[in-house]
């Protein structure tokens, strides 16, 4: 038997469930239902036509239900005898007192939702269905979980749960149960979501949920959780050791307690694991799976050395801050103490090189302690060495102060922002493939990384639309929505689409999609049918970094302070080093247009990776052609990740100089000095600030690609050129 529907009826104090099946005509239900409605009131025995095909069961409560076939029963025992062919009809007697019923009718309504499981889960056994019943564990867990009623969920006719609020679902199937920052207050209570067998990914996270977490072994199809930012307490859930197509895990933020298990270097499908910000002691598990990327146990109370394995040692330090008990290489701390007869440690030694720092032939020459006592500022030569047939070796200086911290060795190349949860909440490729290729039949608006729906097609086409700018990837507009949000719109022309058919777009978009990170204005969703392409980002009010340096057209561009020029520079090295470093994808189009200011006035990159679909037909200003590297001028030429360098190089003289890039003049590194010392009218105060940057400018505008630096690296000198300065003003400020 497949049930259709769940319709419950409240008529009084007495609690109706009417099963209705499939193969009747809509006229005989409708006809059937409001007989059923009427037997509410008049307590009338069941019409002769409809006793095989519909069971109205009168929920007192303490009843116990069996069914069989069609037929359901209700008996008032402890004990369920046998099976029986016939309605036993029991309900409350009109005589009895108003209080009577009233107390009936709430222990009535109470026992509802556990004899609704009962009565779904008989009539789905008996069917050989088990659709319904996922809709059942649903309201089960909504009746624990949310205690304030914050998920609309209902039975109410026509229902279809596949369209309940953060539920999606495959062939009839829940496989996607995201209610993350939904305001939900309550336990997890075990046996409700645990049941949802197909379930794929589960996110909780942000809400107020307490105590243990239920026992989900059984989700075995699981492979992203998220459980963070709750109240969860308790020891770290065992159940969770058996999740093996587990790629995603996060735990953050609650209050778990006890050992990290060893059993977790099992999950050896595992991508990213969050465990920050709990209680958390004992040792860290020598944890070496190769798919791992993203891993964060800080503030935990963790003791001990962090084992050195090839997956923990590429991992930033800032993972495992937080925890005073730990040691090791990793985290650049001694473990154990050490006799002051030996004498201690040198303050000169320097963290010892990471193996991507050696392996891309850097060479850091510590300061002697001679240097250290002067204010002057030293040099740091960075090598790179370039192997072929002939062996040469370019090496280039860039000027940093001796006082840096040691402990900038050991900083992170990409911010602990930069998380990309998107990547992690990964689900199978044929889903993903079917899903697009879905959207791209019916063209329907795709959101990223999973995020809900905040507008649609439509909505889009009604909205009230401002030209921003057009350019070689396509034609930009300001949306404002009626519901008065603002979206950027990047409508990609049929011609600018680059050749590429529907199915490469839809992965590209897809893998763009997933890209996360402060400094990139990140892509909401996209849109393609019919010649037509759409790229949706978020709208950024403060303008470009375009329109900060060079102003109106008749005002005089005038030079950024150094310390913005500092600032907007780090922040495009972040976000560059992070698309080359989670990705094979390039930016591509960098320019300072394309270089927006978010709210906070953080520089944010956008426009990424969309080079693929640019009009090799589109005529380039001078200014933008000239971002553009030597290698990939000609149409021959294949941008790379060093394409990008070479475009920040040109980008950091135009925020130094306020010269557009088709007025830069190519010079070698120590007439570029004296010209941005000219354009800037610089009195000579920020002779030593001025010179780091702009050797900086100078190597990434190298002529050749093996000539200039990974963007990791272009971001670790600006980094030191800011700590140094930092640690300068603050030398400064001790001695006034």
């Amino acid at each position: 038997m497949r049930l259709e529907r769940i319709l419950i009826l409240s008529r009084y104090f007495y609690l109706h469930l009417i099963l209705v099946q499939n193969y009747f005509s809509i006229d005989i239900k409708r006809e059937k239902e409001r007989e059923f409605i009427l037997l509410g009131k008049k307590r009338k025995s069941v019409g002769k036509g409809i006793r095989k095909h519909y069971v109205i069961i009168w929920s007192i409560p303490h009843f116990h239900v069996s069914g069989v076939g069609l037929e359901i029963q209700l008996l008032p025992t402890t004990t369920v005898s046998g099976y029986t062919h016939s309605f036993n009809n029991k309900c409350l007697k009109a005589e009895q007192p108003k209080k009577q019923k009233a107390q009936t009718m709430q222990r009535a309504t109470a026992a509802l939702l556990p004899l609704l499981l009962h009565i779904i889960s008989l009539a789905t056994t008996c069917g050989g269905s088990t659709v319904s019943s996922d809709a059942v564990w649903l309201l089960s867990f909504k009746r624990e979980a949310d205690q304030d009623n914050r998920l609309l969920y209902t039975l109410n006719e026509p229902y279809d749960y596949c369209e309940w609020e953060g539920v999606k679902c495959a062939q009839g199937r829940v496989v996607r149960f995201v209610v993350q920052s939904m305001g939900l207050r309550g336990p997890f209570p075990p046996d409700t979501l645990t049941k949802l067998d197909q379930l794929r990914v589960m996110s909780l996270r942000n809400n107020s949920l307490y105590g243990p977490i239920p026992d989900l072994s059984s989700l075995t199809n699981l492979k992203a959780l998220f459980l963070d930012r709750n109240n969860f307490s308790g020891s770290f859930p065992p159940s969770l050791l058996l999740l093996h197509r587990i790629l995603t895990l996060s735990l953050s933020h609650n209050n778990l307690s006890g050992s990290i298990p060893v059993r977790l270097t099992l999950l050896d499908r595992l991508i990213a694991l969050r465990l920050d910000s709990n209680n958390f002691s004992g040792t860290l598990p020598p944890l070496n799976q190769t798919a791992l990327k993203l891993l964060n146990v800080s503030n935990n109370n963790l003791t001990g050395p962090v084992p050195v394995t090839p997956t923990l040692s590429k991992l930033n330090a800032a993972s495992f801050s937080g925890n005073p008990g730990l040691c090791g290489e990793i985290v650049h701390r001694e473990c154990g103490s050490r006799s002051r007869f030996f004498g201690p440690a040198t303050s000169t030694s320097t963290a010892p090189l990471s193996q991507s720092e050696q392996s891309q032939g850097i060479l850091v020459v510590p300061a002697s302690a001679q240097t250290k006592r002067h204010r002057k500022t030293g040099l740091v030569v960075v090598g790179f060495v370039v192997a072929g047939v002939l062996v040469s070796v370019f090496v280039v200086s860039v000027v940093s102060l001796v006082r840096r911290r040691q402990a900038a060795a050991g900083k992170a190349v990409v911010a602990e922002g930069g998380e990309v949860e998107g990547v992690v909440e990964e689900e199978e490729r044929e889903v993903k493939v079917r899903r697009m290729e879905e959207a791209h039949r019916s063209g329907k608006l795709v959101f990223c990384c999973g995020e809900v729906q905040q507008y649609t097609l439509e909505m889009l086409m009604r909205a009230s639309a401002e030209l921003l700018g057009r350019g070689s990837v396509g034609t930009t507009y300001k949306a404002v929505l009626d519901s008065r949000l603002i979206v950027t719109v990047k409508r990609l022309d049929g011609g600018k689409s680059g050749g590429s058919d529907g199915v490469v777009f839809e992965r590209h978009m897809e893998a763009v999609g997933r890209l996360r990170h402060p400094n990139l204005v990140p892509l909401r969703a996209y849109f393609q049918a019919k010649g037509e392409r759409l790229v949706i980002y978020d709208y950024q009010p403060n303008g470009s970094i375009f329109n900060l340096v060079h102003g109106s057209r008749s005002a005089r561009a005038k030079p950024l302070h150094w310390t913005s020029c500092l600032k907007i520079a780090e922040d495009v090295a972040h976000g560059l080093a992070y698309i080359h470093q989670v990705s094979t994808l390039i930016h591509g189009n960098l320019k300072s247009s394309n270089v927006l200011l978010g709210t906070g006035f953080e520089a944010c990159i956008t426009d990424y990776c969309l080079s693929l679909f640019a009009d090799s037909s589109f005529t380039e200003d001078p200014d933008s052609a000239a971002y553009r590297a030597p290698e990939a001028r000609n149409s021959s030429g294949r941008a790379t990740s060093k394409s990008d360098v070479y475009a920040f190089g040109v980008l950091l003289l135009e925020l130094l100089t306020g010269k557009h890039p088709s007025q830069q003049p190519f010079l070698a590194p120590a007439d570029l000095q004296d010209w941005v010392r000219t354009m800037r009218d610089d009195d000579g105060s920020e002779d030593n600030r001025l010179e780091m940057l702009t050797e900086v400018a100078s190597i990434c505008s190298a002529t050749s690609p093996e000539q200039r630096p990974a963007m990791w690296q272009v971001l670790k000198m600006i980094q030191g050129i800011k700590d140094s300065v930092s640690m300068e003003d603050n030398s400064f400020t001790g001695l006034s």
